[in-house]
């Protein structure tokens, strides 16, 4: 016969409960930037070849520079 657990304990200390508001605000801004389109566009572009990327104009190290170009004046 097997045995099951129905019931789990979760011990809650203080440090746990201390933290949990810090980790839930950076898994926010995980969240918020992997949901951002430049960055899945980051993403995309990293995952062409380097001849796709010629064929683009680009070159793998101005990738970020050429998403973000209208943000950041480099």
């Amino acid at each position: 016969m097997a045995l099951s657990a129905t019931h789990t304990s979760t011990t809650f200390t203080l440090g746990k409960i201390l933290a949990a508001p810090f980790i839930a605000i950076g898994n926010s801004f995980v969240h918020l930037m992997e949901s951002n389109n430049r960055v899945r566009e980051v993403e995309f572009l990293n995952s062409l070849s380097d001849e796709q990327l010629a064929g683009r104009g680009l070159k793998r190290e101005d990738i970020v520079r050429h998403v973000f170009r209208d943000m950041m004046h480099l």
